[in-house]
């Protein structure tokens, strides 16, 4: 009896999988043509991606254009050294990923985290294998409002689900609300995020000693990470590392792109 169940619930979730895909069938992250499965991209689309490969600087992940041996640091690392120890990115922030950004983040296309976080795990298996907790960068409650979701979040929880690590959503605060970092001088960004985050006191025994992996959809210049991670850190954590699905590189991003990120 209780094998037919079994069978019957299973025939059940199958029809309504079934009726779901003819519904709503899956199409191309990047471009809306129909594929095989959630989250894939079509043909045309898949070879506009660019994954992010060594060699790369050893603390920012920016790749360099020839090999340049074991622990080589870019000039920017070495003038400006970032208070977490490693940043990766999955693919570069341009064409297909740049699109799957948007339709993530401004497109309700929340289907298309998991396939994001598993190119992040790719690109980052030590940096998931050290940490204690994942974090997402946190949306100001307004913004939350406004979006419904926050995208970082998303990431962060598909990638926790692929490898069984802590989600910690609610360990930091985003305790003022920001402008977009585009556009603004060098100077202006590190103001703009400046005392942005908080670790409510309750929460501080959850970041004390330990690993922190932070997730972000976007890479852009740094200082949104860089405030977080200085937060951290004064909460007791001993590492941060950051983890991005795409990360803005030399020639990615034009000036109309402005709200884009």
């Amino acid at each position: 009896m209780a094998e037919t169940s079994v069978q019957f619930k299973s025939l059940i979730a199958a029809a309504a999988q079934w009726a779901g895909r003819m519904l709503f069938p899956p199409v191309c992250a990047g471009c809306q043509r129909l594929v095989a499965e959630t989250g894939a991209l079509c043909g045309e689309c898949w070879p506009k991606l660019r994954f992010l490969e060594q060699p790369w600087c050893d603390v920012l992940g920016t790749p360099f254009s020839y090999e340049v041996g074991e622990g080589m640091l870019s000039a920017d690392a070495i003038a400006n050294p970032p208070p977490f120890r490693r940043a990766r990115a999955a693919v570069s922030y341009n064409g297909v990923a740049r699109q799957m950004v948007l339709n993530l983040k401004f497109g309700d296309r929340t289907e298309l985290a998991p396939s994001m976080a598993r190119w992040m795990l790719r690109v980052a298996p030590d940096l998931v294998a050290d940490a204690n907790l994942i974090v997402p960068v946190p949306l100001h409650r307004t913004r939350y409002f406004n979006r419904r979701f926050n995208q970082s979040a998303e990431l962060a929880r598909a990638l926790c689900a692929l490898t069984g690590k802590r989600f910690a959503l609610e360990v930091v605060i985003r305790a003022r609300a920001t402008r977009q970092q585009v556009g603004l001088t060098a100077r202006a960004r590190e103001e703009n995020v400046r005392g942005a985050f908080r670790v409510p006191k309750h929460m501080m025994p959850q970041t004390r000693d330990k690993h922190i992996l932070v997730i972000d959809d976007v890479y852009t210049t740094g200082n949104t990470v860089t405030s977080l991670t200085k937060t951290l850190k004064r909460a007791g954590a001993t590492e941060v590392d950051v983890l991005t699905f795409a990360r803005v590189l030399p020639g990615d991003f034009r000036p109309e792109e402005a709200g884009s990120i």
